[in-house]
Order: C-alpha cells, then sequence, then structure tokens
C-alpha cells in the first residue's frame, strides 16, 4: 500500500478530488466479501425453510454489505473508478438501514407471541408501521446523500454529506425511541406475574434485539462522527475505523442472528395468532 501515491492537488485532472484518502486494503475487503457471503448464504436458507419473509429486507442488508466490499476491491484495482466508489459508498451505507427494518417488525412479533402485545406503549400494529416508515425515511435520505456524495466533485460531496447526516440523524432518532419502547415492554413483561413463561421464552430474542440494536446505532453514531470532522481528518484518512466501526459491528449483528435465528416456535406462535386473528376479522 506504500507504493500508491494518491494525488490530491488541485492539477490531478479532478479537481483535487479524489474517493478515498488512502488506498483500500485488498485482503479486509476481500475478507468481508467471504464473511458477508457465507453468512448470506446461510440467511437465505433459513429464510425459505422457516418462511420468515419478514428477515428479507435484513437478508438483502447482508447482500448489500458482500457486494459493498467486493466494490472497495475493485477500488483497489481502480482507484479513481467513480462506478466502484459509489457502488461500495451507497451499499455499505445503506445495509444497516435494512437490517434495521427487519429489526423493528421483531418486537411486535414478540409481544404477539407472548400474548403480551398489551404491555407495548404503542399498539402492535401501528408499531412496525411507525418505525418502519422512520426507517424508510433514513433510508431514502441516505441514498440520496450518498449519490450525491459519489457525484465526482467537492461541491456535491459536501451537500451529500449533509444529506446522509440528516439520514444517519432519522436513523439514531427512531433507533433510540424504538430501544426505549423495547425496554419499557422487557420492564413490564417481568413485573407481570402472569407472565412468567412468556418472559423466558422471549428473553433470547429480546436480547438479541437488544445487541443487535446497540450496534448499529454505534455505527451510526460513527458515522455521523466521521461526517462532522473534516474531509482530510483522522477518521477519513485510516481505513481501519471503517472496518472496526462499520465492517466489524455489523458483520457481529449478521452473525448473532444466525446463532439466534428469528424463526422458530415463537414465532410460529406469533403466526397462529395472527392468522386467528384474521379468521376472526373475516367473520365479523
Amino acid at each position: 500500500m506504500g507504493s500508491h501515491v494518491i494525488d490530491t492537488s488541485p492539477t490531478n485532472g479532478r479537481g483535487g478530488w479524489v474517493p478515498y484518502y488512502y488506498w483500500p486494503s485488498l485482503v479486509a475487503a476481500i475478507i468481508f466479501v467471504v464473511l458477508f457471503a457465507v453468512c448470506s448464504i446461510m440467511h437465505i436458507y433459513r429464510l425459505f425453510k422457516y418462511k420468515g419473509w419478514y428477515f428479507i429486507p435484513f437478508v438483502i442488508g447482508v447482500l448489500f454489505q458482500m457486494v459493498g466490499y467486493g466494490g472497495r476491491i475493485g477500488s483497489y484495482y481502480d482507484f479513481y473508478s467513480l462506478t466502484w466508489f459509489i457502488m461500495q459508498s451507497l451499499l455499505i451505507l445503506l445495509a444497516p438501514a435494512l437490517f434495521a427494518a427487519s429489526i423493528y417488525m421483531t418486537l411486535s412479533r414478540i409481544a404477539i407471541a407472548l400474548h403480551a402485545e398489551n404491555l407495548l406503549i404503542i399498539r402492535a400494529k401501528w408499531l412496525t408501521t411507525f418505525f418502519v416508515t422512520g426507517d424508510v425515511l433514513s433510508f431514502l435520505a441516505q441514498s440520496a446523500g450518498g449519490g450525491m456524495m459519489a457525484a465526482g466533485d467537492q461541491e456535491g460531496a459536501d451537500r451529500g454529506q449533509k444529506v446522509v447526516m440528516g439520514g444517519l440523524f432519522i436513523q439514531i432518532f427512531f433507533f433510540g425511541g424504538f430501544i426505549i419502547i423495547a425496554t419499557l415492554f422487557h420492564t413490564r413483561l417481568n413485573k407481570s406475574p402472569s407472565h412468567v413463561h412468556e418472559k423466558i421464552k422471549g428473553r433470547k430474542y429480546l436480547f438479541t434485539m437488544y445487541f443487535a440494536n446497540g450496534l448499529i446505532l454505534i455505527r451510526s453514531l460513527f458515522r455521523v462522527i466521521e461526517y462532522i470532522m473534516p474531509h482530510d481528518g483522522p477518521l477519513m484518512k485510516n481505513e481501519a475505523y471503517l472496518y472496526i466501526f462499520d465492517a466489524l459491528l455489523m458483520f457481529a449483528v449478521v452473525v448473532v442472528y444466525l446463532v439466534v435465528k428469528p424463526y422458530g416456535d415463537l414465532f410460529d406462535e406469533w403466526k397462529r395468532r395472527k392468522d386467528l386473528g384474521d379468521l376472526e376479522l373475516t367473520r365479523r
């Protein structure tokens, strides 16, 4: 990597614009492409085996990560290519929003499966709608900002950076609210004498959700700090931060939902109760 010289001068033919302030690591990119590829195969297999369709956004997010780090491999071989830069920038940026969409749908399913939806401070049917809507807004803002940042000029990058930050703040706001609601639900569940058996069954799913939420929140805060700092700041100049506070954290989120699969008996009970509720509605 030391043999690569990056020309950031105004006479570099691109007005001083460069896609990175370092030469992307080929080895690191290959490692995470392989890791996310293996995880995506396992998640896709389970998705079809258990018919857990609500986890489709999550699986797409894993594929985004895989292809995104593949884009960094492309950038290693063709440093100034906008195609590779846009690919890795957008896909790695947006993947956590897709993870969040599926995670938001998890809490209402847990509550209904445990016969404890009355312990939610928001009705179960509105819970998913509210937070997924916020996630979509965050996704769209980050998509638009990421596209502007990848336009290939510094002025567009500056505007796009502000839009991406707005999208990240939306994501953090909704994630914070979601964690509060989930924690209140968990607290009420623990205090409810009529839900002793249910809280034991739901514990691992709730703690898995907290773990994943926490990692995505840390990653989003890292991204905000990264964009607040100058373009040539330490976070932008050192690729290691990207892999520590983004790639590694998101890989942990992907793995934890392989260890504690978001399907099985608890979610079969959710489906049974949902189907029963739909049947009762058709009889009215």
